[in-house]
C-alpha cells in the first residue's frame, strides 16, 4: 500500500478515536439521561469512522455493511431512549439519572454517588403570554424614552 493510504487511514482512526473519547468523556462526566445518550450515539460514530477507514484500507465492503447495522442499532437505542427518557421526566419531573437508582430490585443495596440535589425555589420569573383578546400591559415611559429603537 502506498504511504498516503496509511496517512489517510491513521487520520481516520484519530478522528474516530477523538470523538470516540468526547463521547466517554460526555457518558462519564455527565449525569443527565439526554447528554448521556448522546454521548453514546458520539462513541458509535467514532466506531463507525474507524470501521469505514479500515474497510476502505483493505478495499473490502465488511465495515461499511457493519456501519448501516450500527446505525440501525442506534435508531433503536434512540427510540427507547426516548421512551425512558419520558417516562422517568414523567414520574419524577427531572432528567438526572441518579434518579434511576430508585427502579433498582428490592434486594439490592442502593448506591449513591453523589446526592441528588434538592429542588431549589424559583427566583427568577419568566415572561408569559397574555390571555387572548386582551391587551398586555406596556410602560409608556419605557416606550417614550427607549435609547435604541
Amino acid at each position: 500500500m502506498p504511504s498516503s493510504e496509511v496517512a489517510l487511514l491513521q487520520n481516520y482512526l484519530i478522528v474516530g478515536a477523538i470523538v470516540f473519547g468526547i463521547g466517554l468523556l460526555g457518558f462519564l462526566a455527565r449525569r443527565n439521561l439526554i447528554v448521556m445518550f448522546l454521548s453514546a450515539e458520539m462513541m458509535l460514530q467514532g466506531v463507525s469512522i474507524s470501521l469505514v477507514a479500515w474497510s476502505r484500507y483493505h478495499n473490502d465492503w465488511g465495515g461499511q455493511l457493519l456501519v448501516i447495522f450500527i446505525i440501525t442499532v442506534a435508531a433503536c437505542e434512540a427510540a427507547i431512549a426516548l421512551a425512558l427518557v419520558l417516562m422517568l421526566f414523567r414520574r419524577s419531573g427531572k432528567l438526572d439519572a441518579a434518579i434511576w437508582n430508585a427502579s433498582r430490585e428490592e434486594n439490592i443495596a442502593e448506591f449513591k454517588d453523589i446526592e441528588i440535589p434538592e429542588d431549589r425555589e424559583e427566583t427568577s420569573r419568566f415572561p408569559h403570554l397574555t390571555p387572548a383578546g386582551r391587551r398586555p400591559l406596556v410602560d409608556e415611559e419605557s416606550q417614550l424614552y427607549r435609547p435604541r429603537v
